[in-house]
């Protein structure tokens, strides 16, 4: 089988979890501060993110639906969207969401920890938070995002992949446009969010050597698909088979959660990117045209991971990246382990499509106001920006991704 991506290989050593002397160090991307920009497009932004804000609740439809509207509003405006594109994609998005609805109670700063991972408790986790940026940190919501999301014993950044990883999805974003509606949503989506996954990294005994000889992510992935010990462990796909995942087969997950011992910090997040890349666009068949909605989330995620990492403080680095792979190896799983082939992202044609082309179809093609769509898109660019993409294999996923692309499959 081609490999889609070169990388080099990663040295058999195990990596200890701790994080005070190795950390990942790149770059950060250009920040967007549409708070003070006097230019009508950034004051758009910033008009519709707090219309957002004020007018619908994080979470809607039972509770089981993430606003994604900060994420593709955000998308589109780094990709150079119009006013009119921005008022457009509002509109759309806004027709599904919902307004807020009270909480059952208030949250104070002595018991805001005894409701994590209660969604009825929203309002309340937006509002309390709200409250420490006013009364705490003099509406600085960095400040605001430090004290919540590292301190303590069990940290919530340890837990930003509950929801699909929409809190740091919503965090991200928070960053990129400096922005402290959406920063004060995505610690509330964090707070109600906070599930199991927290533990993993709290609890450093489930860090161990791995029986598996380690690799890269996708060598793993591949590898993965063809361990018989996870053959029909479920009969339909779904996320909800995660939580089934950790209880009956634990053990099998964290072998390949510590077979990634990120050797080469830097190199071996890059190689991260690339099977996230790789797990989206390389599981579709040529001639399917649908894409699975909830491995997208293992890319849009990857880009999350990282747009924060130069962000947070150094010692959390490692085990952000480490919670997106354990997130990606239960999304693998719990969607019955496609096979992924790198062959199925056909090399450049000759064409003359460039990246331009790409940011085209993201803003005026006919998924233009489909959040994750143009998330993948902006993500797999962003990934090229990141990394170099010397043999166009990045703008080549993305072109194959933009042209074939009809639609999601859930399951």
């Amino acid at each position: 089988m081609a490999s889609m991506f070169s990388y080099v290989p990663i040295v058999n050593r195990f990596v200890s979890n701790s994080s005070q002397t190795r950390t990942i160090n790149i770059p950060p991307v250009e920040v967007h501060n549409v708070e003070t920009a006097a230019e009508k497009r950034p004051r758009t932004l910033k008009h519709l993110l707090r219309a957002n804000h004020v007018n619908h609740s994080i979470l809607y439809h039972d509770l089981e639906f993430h606003n994604h509207l900060p994420h593709i509003l955000g998308s589109a405006y780094l990709l150079g969207a119009d006013v009119p594109h921005l008022h457009k994609i509002y509109d759309v998005e806004a027709q599904e969401l919902e307004p807020w609805k009270p909480s059952p109670a208030e949250i104070v700063q002595d018991d805001w920890r005894d409701f994590l991972g209660d969604a009825k408790y929203q309002r309340a986790y937006v509002d309390f938070f709200e409250d420490s940026l006013a009364l705490r940190h003099n509406y600085q919501w960095k400040g605001v995002v430090e004290e919540y999301l590292y301190e303590g014993q069990e940290p919530l950044v340890n837990c930003l992949f509950g929801g699909l990883g929409h809190p740091l999805i919503h965090l991200a974003y928070a960053y990129e446009v400096d922005n402290r509606e959406v920063a004060m949503e995505a610690l509330g989506m964090t707070a109600t969010q906070y599930n199991f996954l927290h533990k993993y990294i709290d609890d450093s005994s489930y860090t161990k050597p791995s029986p598996i000889k380690p690799a890269s992510p996708l060598e793993l992935f591949i590898k993965l698909h063809d361990d018989k010990r996870l053959d029909g462990l479920f009969e339909n796909s779904g996320p909800e088979n995660i939580g089934p995942l950790l209880e009956k087969q634990e053990d099998i997950v964290m072998e390949y959660w510590n077979a990634w011992t990120l050797e080469n910090p830097e190199k071996d997040f890059e190689l991260s990117q690339e099977a996230a890349v790789a797990f989206l666009i390389a599981s579709v068949p040529p001639g399917t045209h649908s894409y699975n909605f909830f491995i997208c989330h293992v890319l849009t995620t990857s880009h999350a991971v990282r747009i924060m990492l130069p962000f947070i403080p150094a010692e959390h680095r490692i085990n952000l990246v480490r919670q997106w792979w354990l997130f990606a190896i239960t999304v693998y799983v719990a969607e019955l382990r496609p096979k992924i082939d790198p062959d199925y992202i056909p090399p450049g044609d000759g064409s003359q499509k460039q990246w331009d082309y790409v940011v085209d179809k993201a803003l005026n093609g006919a998924y233009s106001t489909d959040a994750h769509y143009v998330k993948a898109l902006r993500a797999i660019k962003e990934a090229a920006m990141t990394w170099g993409d010397v043999h166009s294999r990045y703008l080549a996923a993305a072109i194959r991704f933009a042209d074939d692309f009809e639609g999601w499959t859930f399951s």
